[in-house]
């Protein structure tokens, strides 16, 4: 199927794009492109002056972003959003930027295009890679990592508490069936779990961490709020929703940290100015979640978080 068969409704839409307060004559990134609902949110507020760069790493991703092919204002680039400051670099514009807004986890193309791999409930090649161009898949982890490995990354990015019980369990399958779909492992996770969940289904979790690790998503997180912060003018916004704990504490972290200041020893005689001369950003508002109608209308929304921050 093509790209845009697979139909995605852009989470807490409205709400992300009011955070980046936009200047129609700015300059914008969209960190997360996927189907593009949010880079045609912004173009729609941008004047013929503005300026928009969007970053994918799903090759899916930068065929769709042909719809924007005739606009000027308009930029697509096929790199995880990690390589921010490069490509700032590269295009002279550090310290310039209006606006990121990062859209994190998986789009609802990838997950309902069988042949990524990344869902549990549709059977399709073990896969789970953003970029399919690069990088190791699932199934060529899944068979080569030792279980102590594999048992980590369902317990730590999955925050599945039966990791080690499903790792012993892969291990022992792959010894005589490759585990090569979606389903041979959503199967063989739900069998190796003893207690299960009426609202989950038993391979969420683990679909989860394996899609973490495989492309290395939080460590992309971590440098990409480095950059985008780095590519902000001063009264720029950074924009971020997340979908899951990991994420959400790790933005939530960020922010704290570059907003808080000189770490200092209670009661010393240190001039409040010293002490804020190193804030880097400025929290804006609680974190956003979405509302009742969005909730009604897109229950992939139900765990979105957006926060925002302003470089000083």
């Amino acid at each position: 199927m093509s790209a845009s068969s697979f139909a995605h409704r852009s989470v807490l839409l409205n709400e992300s794009i009011d955070a980046l307060n936009i200047n129609p004559d700015g300059i914008y990134i969209d960190a997360t492109f996927g189907r593009g609902g949010h880079s045609a949110a912004i173009l729609n507020k941008l004047n013929s002056q503005g300026r928009l760069i969007a970053f994918d790493r799903d090759p899916a991703a930068i065929a769709s972003a042909q719809q924007f092919a005739a606009d000027a204002r308009f930029q697509i680039i096929h790199q995880p959003f990690a390589d921010i400051a490069d490509v700032i670099d590269q295009l002279d514009l550090a310290g310039q930027v209006n606006g990121v807004l990062m859209d994190l986890g998986v789009s609802s193309p990838q997950l309902d295009d069988a042949s990524r791999g990344f869902s549990f409930m549709r059977e399709g090649p073990l896969d789970m890679r953003m970029d399919t161009t690069r990088g190791f898949s699932a199934a060529e982890w899944l068979a080569n990592a030792d279980e102590q490995d594999i048992t980590q990354v369902i317990k730590e990015f999955g925050e599945e508490k039966f990791g080690k019980r499903i790792a012993h369990a892969i291990v022992a399958e792959r010894q005589h069936t490759p585990l090569t779909t979606t389903k041979q492992l959503a199967d063989l996770i739900d069998k190796a779990v003893p207690v299960k969940d009426k609202f989950k289904h038993p391979a969420t979790r683990s679909f989860q961490g394996i899609r973490i690790y495989v492309n290395s998503e939080l460590e992309q997180l971590r440098d990409g709020l480095k950059a985008a912060v780095y590519a902000l003018a001063s009264e720029g916004r950074l924009a971020v929703i997340s979908f899951h704990s990991l994420e959400d504490r790790l933005v939530k972290r960020f922010m704290r940290e570059q907003s808080k200041g000189k770490d200092v020893p209670h009661g010393m005689p240190i001039p409040q100015a010293e002490i804020d001369a190193d804030k880097v950003l400025r929290l804006i508002g609680k974190a956003i979640k979405p509302g009742h109608a969005e909730l009604e209308d897109n229950n992939r929304a139900r765990s979105s978080v957006l926060r925002v921050a302003e470089k000083l």
